[in-house]
């Protein structure tokens, strides 16, 4: 159930970035080739009215950042300073991770509990956006869903710490997909006094064979 969790929040983000980024590109595009004078073409891309794309982008940027804090948090992305905690001895510093984890959910949880009165009162109004026109408890929703989904995170880390002392790390440096290259990896090479310095030739496997 967790693996299909994280895998949907995964997804929500992608697709809310990869959206909101054609969704900018086909706008910016659209308004500078609006200003170029070609017959037919110019008349009927004024026509094409994207006015909605600006604020339809600002929706969903919201709605992935709610979800990449989320994300953040599950896996250990957010900037943190913790010098002093790390200075701590064991329990004392168990301690003060557990106190900020749990104060994180405690913070989440309350603005994912305003935030739904909040939404449940605005959807008995007639409001709507102004360029989608849709209803206005739709985007506003994205604060008690993700904000949610940030509580239970900070609860699953400290639950997971809890029991193994262990918090999610990740490496700045990673890029996902990409191998990690170490030292046997790379192909050891020698230099020829009788050949130019920009010619190489692998080293022989065994010690001391010369090529």
């Amino acid at each position: 159930m967790l693996k299909v969790l994280d895998h949907l929040e995964e997804w929500i983000i992608a697709l809310l970035m990869g959206g909101a980024t054609v969704i900018i590109f086909v706008a910016v595009v659209h308004r500078y080739a609006t200003g170029i004078p070609i017959p037919g073409l110019q008349d009927r891309l004024l026509a094409l009215n994207l006015s909605w794309a600006q604020e339809l982008c600002i929706y969903m940027f919201v709605w992935m950042a709610k979800f990449g804090a989320a994300y953040g948090v599950r896996t250990g992305i957010h900037v943190g300073v913790d010098v002093f905690i790390n200075m701590l001895g064991g329990r004392k510093r168990a301690f003060f991770v557990l106190f900020g984890l749990l104060a994180g959910a405690l913070f989440t949880g309350i603005v994912a509990t305003m935030g739904a009165h909040f939404v449940w009162e605005i959807a008995h109004t007639d409001q709507v956006s102004p360029d989608l026109e849709v209803p206005a408890w739709i985007p506003y929703l994205a604060i008690p869903l993700g904000s949610s989904l940030m509580c239970f995170r900070f609860l699953q880390v400290a639950w997971t710490f809890f029991r193994t002392g262990e918090l999610p790390h990740h490496e700045h440096g990673h890029v996902e997909g990409v191998e990690k290259v170490t030292i046997e990896d790379i192909i050891p090479v020698i230099i020829t006094p009788d050949l130019h310095p920009k010619e190489v030739l692998p080293r022989s496997k065994k010690d001391g064979d010369k090529p």
